[in-house]
């Protein structure tokens, strides 16, 4: 099998309570990250693949906005 390096962007919408909007957009960046391998072993398999390694380069919140329940 041949290596390839794959750049993937996603985003995600993080519904957190905390004491301000800074440190909201603060502790988001911060506990989040990296994202597991989600695929079996009969996937890998299935499709001839194996994901060696996924390591976050970019974690920045862009906004913020007080959610009322």
């Amino acid at each position: 099998m041949k290596t390839f390096e794959v750049v993937l962007v996603k985003s995600y919408i993080v519904r957190i309570k905390a004491e301000d909007e800074r440190k909201a957009k603060e502790y988001v960046e911060f506990f989040t990250g990296d994202t597991p391998d989600i695929s079996s072993n009969a996937n890998r398999d299935k499709f001839n693949f194996e994901i060696e390694d996924i390591d976050c380069k970019l974690n920045e919140t862009y906004e913020a906005q007080e959610f009322y329940e």
